[in-house]
């Protein structure tokens, strides 16, 4: 079980995100931004909701409109160790979040 940081402000999209990760025995908060976010194994968020950057030895994925690619570019450039369009983030939730932890 890993302790996940979630920063979705979506409310509908959030719940799924946070629901898939508790099914798969992991320890979910959710946060609006990155204040208060305090030391998950894994830190996964919403790119097109929030101006994030990784945290620094916190693995991280990142999921974005499929539409933007500036943002997957700009969150690839700041160091996210997985970055998806919110279809497969939808999907794989939990396999994503294993993937960054196997690192």
């Amino acid at each position: 079980m890993a302790r996940v940081a979630v920063i979705c402000p979506d409310l509908l999209f959030g719940s799924n995100v946070e629901g898939a990760l508790r099914a798969a025995g992991h320890e979910v908060t959710r946060y609006d931004d990155l204040a208060g976010v305090d030391s998950p194994d894994v830190l996964v968020v919403d790119l097109n909701a929030v101006e994030a950057a990784p945290l620094p030895a916190v693995p991280s994925v990142g999921f974005y409109r499929h539409t933007d690619v500036d943002t997957r570019r700009r969150a690839e450039e700041a160091g996210f160790d997985v970055v998806v369009p919110r279809s497969r983030m939808a999907r794989e939730t939990a396999a994503l979040v294993e993937r960054v932890l196997a690192r």
